[in-house]
């Protein structure tokens, strides 16, 4: 909490740069943070080539095929 003669940052902590690193890896950092922002939005915007009902559907079927195959050998 702050006390009330303190004022809060602008921003919040994450988006602040750390003050130990050099210029040089705040771009590193920076180029990381915007990969994985525009990762989170494509994931959001869904799109996707294949269902989710239907990977689940594919992955039933294995562990059912498997699962025969550890009881009937």
């Amino acid at each position: 909490m702050t006390r009330p003669d303190q004022q809060p940052p602008d921003q919040p902590p994450f988006d602040q740069p750390p003050f130990d690193q050099p210029p040089f890896e705040l771009g590193r950092v920076q180029r990381k943070r915007d990969r994985i922002r525009s990762e989170i939005q494509r994931n959001r915007a869904g799109g996707h080539r294949v269902p989710t009902w239907a990977l689940a559907v594919v992955l039933g079927a294995l562990l059912l095929c498997w699962l025969y195959l550890v009881v009937t050998s």
